[in-house]
C-alpha cells in the first residue's frame, strides 16, 4: 500500500452507473493521504450526488464551469495548476469522443486540456457502445495523445449483460495512479 502523502489527484467524473465505483476509488487515495479534488459533469449528478465526494475529500466538488467555489480565476486553472494526477472515471463514449477531438464543453473536459500533469481514463459503457469502431478509434486517439487507458474490463453490466466494457476495479486504477507517481 503506496504512501500518497503530500500528493494531489484530480478526479473527473462522468454520467454512469459506474459512477459508484469512483466513491470508492476517491476514499481509496484519501486514505493514502492523496489530497482529492473532484469534478463532475451535470450528467455524472444523476448518478451520484456531490455530498458524497465532499464527504469524503472534505473538499468542494466542482460541477459548472463558470462557478468558481476555489479559484476565482476559472476551477480549470486553479485546479489544473495542483494536479498531480488527473483520473477520469468513469470515461463514457461521450467524454471519449470529446477526448479525442479535443473538444471542452464542461468542466471535466476542459481539465484535459488545461492539466500539464499525466491523464489516466477508465472507460466504462455498455458492451454493444465498447465494441463500435469510433469508440475504438477514440480511445486510440486518446492514447496516442498520451492519455493512459485503465480498462475497461468485463464482467456484468447495468443492462444485465455480461462482456466488455465495464469499468476497471478502484484497486486497478489506484494501482495505475500509484504508477504513475513512481515514475
Amino acid at each position: 500500500m503506496a504512501d500518497l502523502s503530500g500528493r494531489e489527484v484530480l478526479v473527473g467524473v462522468t454520467g454512469g452507473v459506474a459512477a459508484y465505483k469512483t466513491a470508492d476509488l476517491v476514499s481509496k487515495l484519501v486514505q493514502r493521504g492523496a489530497g482529492v479534488s473532484v469534478a463532475m459533469t451535470e450528467n455524472a449528478t444523476r448518478f451520484i450526488g456531490r455530498t458524497t465526494f465532499e464527504a469524503l475529500t472534505r473538499r468542494p466538488v466542482h460541477v459548472g464551469q463558470y462557478e468558481p467555489a476555489e479559484n476565482f480565476q476559472g476551477e480549470h486553472i486553479g485546479l489544473a495548476a495542483r494536479a498531480e494526477a488527473y483520473v477520469v472515471a468513469p470515461a463514457g463514449a461521450n467524454f471519449l469522443a470529446k477526448l479525442a477531438a479535443g473538444a471542452a464543453d464542461d468542466l471535466v473536459s476542459t481539465l484535459c486540456l488545461t492539466v500539464t500533469c499525466p491523464v489516466l481514463v477508465a472507460p466504462a459503457m455498455n458492451r454493444e457502445m465498447w465494441d463500435k469502431p469510433a469508440v475504438r478509434r477514440n480511445v486510440e486517439r486518446a492514447k496516442e495523445d498520451g492519455v493512459l487507458v485503465v480498462g475497461p474490463g468485463e464482467g456484468w453490466q447495468s443492462c444485465r449483460a455480461v462482456g466488455s466494457g465495464r469499468m476497471s476495479e478502484p484497486a486497478e486504477i489506484l494501482s495505475r495512479i500509484e504508477a504513475v507517481f513512481e515514475g
